[in-house]
């Protein structure tokens, strides 16, 4: 693949050139960052072409076109790092390689997807021989590197599945290279497609009024959209996925996880449809949930700060989580790992508000599980009940009709965990008005007193008792840090260190003397 083409130079450039933007923030995947010079440069003689050829303008009007490449994104490298173009005050990002194609909050970016390799006639073949071996018609879903070879895919599927055989496939399209910025900083107003048809926002016949198009529902994940013809659901086509087996495979496995999927490798060029390991994380998440009931503090990490809506997603949390009557710790630490989350030992559970394709964490090297706000929904929602949908994008879960933050009945609820009954922390009768606010109020006093009393009932365990809150369980620790003599009669002995390099301290025998 050349290399212009394969990085999109002149429909990069066009993108500036039209935009009038002048800071540009290149954003490149750590393995990308190689070609990151030649892209520039490439790019820079592409936008001087472009401003010779303007005839309206004059040297004195030429505006200087920085270009500013960025690594080590804050979060995850698929979606846009706003975070990282503002330490250059950049007006608009391009951001290269594998994308989530998350709405941004406040500038324009353009997409350069990159063009994987792929053999387009043994891929059209086994297209062609699932079509043969199952009565279902089938839906081709593709990774963003592999965008560009859809046109020849139609083409060959047509010529060796002939018309009768064309009728039964459909094929989904990119959204768009350019994500635009939302112009309002509410949440963005995009529905979340479940498996059957139906949106998040409501039931299956509010679906028909508002998600409805001239050829039937629309549904997008992953940067994809596809309609499906009126009364088709997902389940009664076949998906083929045409893609490694990344996140954004993941994403689609366990949110149709009722439909039959077939993975096409374009690097082994072969077919695999035993899927059942990546299915097994339903069963894995399923548990999670289940566990996160019990939690009675939460920590909510903050998994993005570009991705538009992620500040009323965490709202939504807060809320939730003191319905339920548990305590909620907002944490902000770039990317999550382990030991980050090991220096929060009191939370119980943590939620990850981040893209799609970050959400899903493995909890098997994390102390305390790692959960989706759609999970935290399941768990903290009461009289919800998981029916095996599953959402991995953060949108309007909670305002919406089919997940109510309100909430079911407030009798003892079952732990599977625990083998019993029990009742919620700080579940209690509800209160109005100014008795919200003066519970409210105490409620800092209330933790340090029973953590104090905590602190003198158990003074020899490590933790004592079960903690409701971040101080309850600090000063329950029979360990907090190191603590300075305040004896006076005790003789402070003061030393003078050494000084100078590790290599050879001042006053040091140096080695020619030690021979």
């Amino acid at each position: 693949m050349d290399f212009s083409s394969n990085y999109d130079i002149t429909q990069t450039a066009n993108f500036i050139h039209n935009g009038n933007f002048t800071r540009v923030a290149l954003q490149f995947p750590d393995d990308l960052l190689k070609d990151s010079i030649k892209v520039v440069s490439e790019l820079r003689k592409e936008l001087n072409l472009l401003a010779t050829r303007q005839e309206s303008s004059s040297s004195d009007d030429k505006k200087e076109i920085g270009l500013y490449v960025l690594a080590d994104t804050t979060y995850g490298s698929c979606c846009v790092d706003e975070v990282g173009a503002s330490h250059v005050d950049a007006d608009s990002v391009v951001h290269y390689g594998h994308t989530c194609l998350s709405p941004t909050t406040t500038l324009p970016a353009f997409c350069v997807f990159g063009k994987a390799a792929i053999d387009v006639s043994d891929c059209a073949k086994c297209l062609s021989d699932c079509l043969l071996s199952s009565d279902k018609p089938i839906l081709v879903l593709y990774g963003l590197e592999y965008a560009h070879a859809l046109e020849s895919l139609r083409t060959e599927s047509s010529l060796l599945c002939g018309t009768k055989g064309s009728s039964r496939l459909r094929f989904a399209d990119v959204t768009s290279s350019v994500i635009s910025p939302l112009e309002s900083k509410e949440t963005p107003s995009v529905k979340l497609e479940s498996p059957n048809g139906c949106t998040a926002n409501g039931s299956h016949d509010d679906c028909k009024e508002t998600d409805s198009t001239v050829d039937g529902f629309k549904h997008s994940i992953g940067g994809l959209t596809w309609n499906l013809p009126q009364g088709h659901k997902m389940e009664e086509y076949m998906l083929f996925w045409i893609g490694l087996e990344n996140p954004a495979f993941s994403n689609l496995v366990l949110t149709y996880n009722s439909s039959d999927i077939v993975r096409y490798d374009p690097v082994e060029n072969c077919t695999m449809e035993d899927i059942s390991q990546t299915k097994k994380i339903l069963q894995r998440r399923y548990y999670i949930v289940e566990k996160a009931k019990d939690a009675n503090i939460i920590g909510i990490l903050v998994g993005t700060l570009g991705v538009a809506g992620y500040l009323n997603m965490i709202n939504q949390m807060k809320a939730l989580i003191a319905r339920a009557g548990k305590k909620a710790y907002t944490l902000l630490m770039g990317k999550p790992n382990p030991a980050k989350l090991a220096n929060f030992p009191e939370c119980d559970v943590f939620i990850y508000v981040s893209c799609a394709q970050t959400a899903l964490l493995d909890s098997k090297d994390f102390l305390s599980p790692v959960i989706t706000p759609y999970e935290a929904v399941l768990a903290f929602n009461r009289g919800s009940q998981w029916t095996g949908e599953y959402v991995i994008g953060f949108q309007d879960l909670l305002t919406s009709a089919q997940y109510n933050v309100d909430g079911g009945p407030e009798e003892a609820r079952f732990s599977f965990m625990k083998g019993c009954y029990v009742e919620d922390f700080n579940q209690q009768e509800s209160m109005n008005g100014d008795e919200d606010k003066e519970r409210a109020t105490t409620d800092l006093a209330e933790a340090t007193h029973k953590a104090l009393q905590l602190h003198d009932k158990y003074p020899k365990s490590i933790i004592k008792g079960a903690a409701n809150s971040g101080a309850e369980f600090f000063s329950s620790r029979s360990y907090q840090g190191l603590e300075m003599q305040t004896d006076d009669s005790v003789p402070l002995a003061v030393v003078t260190g050494r000084t100078g390099r590790a290599a050879g301290y001042t006053g040091e025998p140096s080695k020619d003397q030690n021979s």
